[in-house]
């Protein structure tokens, strides 16, 4: 998958998708595979949930997981979104052999 990435020195993270662009802090970023990678499959996610429904569930997941957590970085890293991102941000091949919809299996019932 080949994305836009612009330069975005406000960004308040390393990097950030939104389709189709891949937003990054820095333009040494831009050489970092495994960044490129995590936004690449946050891209995927959002297209498997055609793109507007990504960012409802995604707020509300963070939303839940500050309520439950009562940290922000703590909620922010349990977003099913970033948990299957971030487990497989290493992995370059992920993207062409992984499945799709594979955030689901991130998904806890319990509150």
């Amino acid at each position: 998958m080949k994305a836009p990435i612009l330069i975005v020195r406000k960004l308040p993270a390393a990097g950030m998708a939104i389709f189709p662009f891949i937003l990054l802090k820095k333009q040494a970023y831009k050489g970092d595979t495994q960044i490129i990678n995590h936004e690449k499959i946050h891209l995927r996610q959002q297209l498997e949930l055609l793109i507007l429904p990504f960012y409802i569930l995604y707020l509300f997941n963070y939303f839940f997981n500050l309520i439950k957590y009562k940290n922000h970085y703590l909620a922010y890293r349990k977003i099913i979104f970033e948990q299957e991102a971030y487990d497989n941000e290493h992995d370059l091949s992920y993207l062409k052999n992984g499945s799709w919809f594979s955030w689901l299996s991130y998904f806890k019932w319990t509150i």
